[in-house]
């Protein structure tokens, strides 16, 4: 057993796990669905494989931690018809402006090493919930062997930008929501429907997961540097000094 670990940050972010008409909402973090989508991207798996899909979506147990929670914005679009030319409904969809995610898969070490090597080198590129949505940089972490979900949530380093850092440069720890899928014995679980069973464009289907809200405590690395003896040093710092 082994845990995937990757980072989900861009400049925007859309996770939605519902969409009705003209209005396409966005969740507070990423949903399984949309972090298989984009394992099975990676790995070449083509929208209407559902056995392929099925491989993913029910031998990974997946996880997420907030590290930068950004904020939501919304965006309204027009359309016009191929054909006709005709004005299309507008259109109102959410986002997740400057977020960082900390996103894990747990599951058999050799399927885990596959995605891996994928994500490394793409069949098709990744996205953050949305095609109009690509990540700032290499979405994977690296392979955590012998880890738990939890463990690996909670052992991985503080992935938030360093402005955003900055709010919190007197707290050696900082406290960060996790947001992962229930063991058998933890009955304080919510549901959410995000469990991948279609991705096939005529009729994506999806199936409830018990999920569970943690809290945990990771270390601020620009904290630790300061009591370590080593100044903390942001070029930037001189700007605002200026200003």
């Amino acid at each position: 057993m082994s845990v995937l670990a990757l980072r989900l940050a861009g400049p925007m972010q859309s996770w939605g796990s519902s969409a009705r008409f003209a209005r396409r909402t966005t969740e507070s973090a990423p949903t399984k669905s949309g972090v298989i989508g984009l394992l099975a991207a990676a790995a070449g798996i083509e929208r209407g494989d559902d056995e392929a899909l099925a491989t993913l979506a029910d031998g990974l147990r997946f996880g997420v931690r907030i590290d930068q929670p950004g904020s939501r914005v919304r965006d309204f679009q027009t359309a016009h018809h191929g054909v006709t030319g005709a004005s299309m409904p507008l259109s109102e969809r959410f986002y997740l402006a400057d977020a960082v995610f900390v996103a894990a898969v747990a599951g058999e070490t050799g399927l885990l090493t596959r995605l891996f090597g994928a994500l490394r080198a793409p069949a098709y590129p990744p996205f953050l919930g949305r095609r109009s949505c690509p990540p700032a940089q290499p979405v994977e972490l690296g392979l955590r062997d012998g880890d738990s979900l939890q463990q690996a949530l909670t052992d991985e380093p503080w992935q938030a930008a360093a402005w955003y850092r900055r709010r919190h440069q007197d707290e050696a720890m900082v406290s960060l929501t996790v947001l992962r899928e229930a063991d058998e014995d933890e009955h304080d679980a919510d549901h959410q429907r995000d469990q991948p069973l279609s991705f096939a464009a005529e009729q994506r289907r999806h199936a409830l997961r018990t999920v569970v809200s943690r809290s945990v405590n990771v270390p601020n690395p620009d904290v630790v540097r300061q009591q370590a003896g080593r100044p903390r040093h942001d070029p930037f710092d001189a700007l605002e000094e200026s200003v």
